[in-house]
């Protein structure tokens, strides 16, 4: 174990799930939006994830798994850790009601011109999003933190795809806050808050995982991880950067992630 990528897996954990309290600021300081560019931020996001997902994250648990458990059923734990991944996100999101759920598209605009009105329904949402949002960061942060342990420059790319991903989230948990209760500093608590899940998720990798961590392991996380992200790109990313900005946007922001992430690996190699 390289006790130096542990700081960094830790801190870059952090980090990602702090930027949910940009989202938060956002709305505080900003009367508007610039959907425009928060498209093209949220095409580049998932630009990011499924470039690292299938050309790093995919093809890397294949060589993991094929090198431990041989080439027939390495591919075979390959492809249904894989979509279990999937698999997973997807029962977590459809536990969660629609409106409440941060992987449905919302527009800033259908709260964001609410008044103050102390309303304790609109306070229950923004907790109980908040809430919701931290449940689907857990495994991000775990994501996260794997990633950065058994390959920093892949956990850094991760991160980022992270960071920028949680900013809209931010936004959804400040706006209904802030409209119920007046407070800057509740709305901004309560989308920091949402964040913290993701070095939770990390610390719970670091006790749970750790001891168990070997190449076979990791193989069958890399394919799981590669999963999630992908249904989190095609789920919630790409619908929600199409809802703020014209359809092109987003995918010139998909486009430039995976050009960026592809330049940044080549350079890290």
């Amino acid at each position: 174990m390289n006790f130096s990528n542990l700081g960094v897996a830790i801190l870059l954990t952090v980090l990602a799930g702090l930027s949910t309290g940009i989202g938060g600021l956002i709305v505080l300081l900003f009367e508007k939006t610039n959907t425009k560019l928060l498209s093209i931020a949220l095409g580049f996001s998932a630009g990011v994830m499924i470039y690292v997902s299938f050309v790093e994250l995919f093809f890397e648990s294949r060589r993991l798994l094929i090198a431990n458990l041989g080439a027939e059923a390495g591919v075979w734990v390959n492809v249904i850790a894989f979509f279990g991944g999937m698999l997973l996100i997807a029962i977590i999101d459809k536990l969660v009601p629609s409106y409440e759920n941060p992987h449905e598209t919302h527009m800033l605009e259908e709260t964001a011109s609410c008044p103050v009105d102390g309303s304790q329904k609109l306070l229950r949402t923004g907790i109980f999003t908040a809430v919701i949002i931290a449940i689907h960061n857990f495994p991000e942060g775990m994501a996260t933190f794997v990633s950065t342990i058994q390959q920093p420059s892949l956990g850094l790319a991760i991160a980022i795809a992270v960071a920028i991903h949680n900013i809209p989230e931010g936004m959804s948990v400040a706006i209904p806050v802030f409209c119920a209760t007046g407070s800057r500093k509740k709305a901004l608590g309560w989308s920091l808050f949402s964040g913290m899940a993701e070095p939770v998720g990390a610390i719970a990798a670091y006790f749970i995982l750790l001891p168990f961590l070997n190449d076979t392991v990791f193989g069958i996380l890399f394919a799981g991880i590669a999963g999630i992200m992908v249904f989190i790109s095609l789920d919630e990313l790409l619908p929600t950067a199409r809802e703020y900005g014209e359809h092109h946007l987003s995918i010139y922001g998909l486009i430039a992630g995976m050009m960026i992430m592809a330049l940044s690996l080549i350079v890290l190699m």
